[in-house]
């Protein structure tokens, strides 16, 4: 079964966040949003636009697709 993609974009809002060295108040800041918003974005709770997540990669300086890379490891299957 195929994980949800706002799960997947969650875990990199946080890795991308923490790799910056960012709180979840300063990256909110920097986006324009409630920390709050961050929290439930990276939990995968949030069911972003694409501005929103224009502005993600605009306030960590990283590309859209950094935001979609699936990091989990993947099992063979047979």
């Amino acid at each position: 079964m195929a994980e949800d993609v706002r799960l997947t974009v969650g875990r990199n809002v946080k890795r991308l966040r923490i790799a910056a060295g960012l709180t979840q108040a300063a990256l909110a800041e920097r986006m324009g949003v409630d920390r709050a918003y961050v929290s439930g974005l990276e939990l995968g709770q949030r069911n972003p636009t694409i501005v929103t997540l224009w502005h993600v990669t605009k306030a960590l300086g990283v590309t859209l697709h950094a935001l979609f890379v699936d990091d989990k490891p993947r099992r063979n299957v047979r």
